[in-house]
């Protein structure tokens, strides 16, 4: 769904049903599939209601803004790139929405997190980037995440994502090059 200025990727439910969202076509930058999104909202379903989210490594926002479409009470989209940063703060000022958009590496803005500050936290990091092991290292350390939280996390299916030890699988899947997931605290 390309555009001379860019890339777009349609909201699939909620309150901004079908609204289209900008974003520039830089490289690594891979919205996660409507299928994926799909799926994952489906197994979020009432969760969201009153949620706060964070969409780290934000990209495209659809993760974050899906959220809020859905219920979630706030969203935080994090991205380091300035013109990602530019068009999130767009589509926030287009569907007028109060999404928090954070320019800022996804580390170091785990790094200045106070603890328990999110329901859900979508982890989506460019897949050769090698982040995700690092991030939530991070969330696991600061207690980002409430303890009844979920973190969806997403990978190249041919990497073979496990998990650390004090997190479980509470759904997990794959579709084409994708595995996906979401992870809770272990018990």
């Amino acid at each position: 769904m390309a555009s001379p200025k860019g890339a777009r990727v349609r909201l699939i439910a909620g309150h901004w049903r079908g609204r289209l969202l900008a974003f520039p076509p830089e490289p690594g930058l891979r919205p996660t599939p409507d299928r994926v999104r799909e799926t994952l909202f489906n197994w979020l379903g009432p969760r969201l209601a009153g949620a706060r989210c964070l969409d780290l490594f934000a990209g495209s926002g659809a993760l974050g803004f899906e959220a809020l479409s859905r219920g979630a009470a706030s969203s935080t989209l994090v991205d380091t790139n300035s013109a990602v940063v530019t068009a999130l703060r767009e589509n926030r000022a287009r569907l007028g929405c109060e999404a928090k958009v954070v320019a800022s590496g996804a580390l170091e803005f785990l790094a200045a997190q106070e603890a328990a500050a999110f329901d859900v936290i979508f982890l989506d990091p460019p897949f050769a980037a090698g982040l995700l092991v690092d991030a939530l290292t991070i969330i696991r350390a600061r207690r980002i995440l409430v303890r009844t939280g979920l973190v969806y996390i997403e990978s190249a299916a041919a990497d073979g994502f496990e998990l650390p030890p004090d997190l479980q699988w509470h759904r997990r899947s794959r579709a084409g090059n994708v595995a996906f997931g979401l992870a809770a605290p272990a018990s």
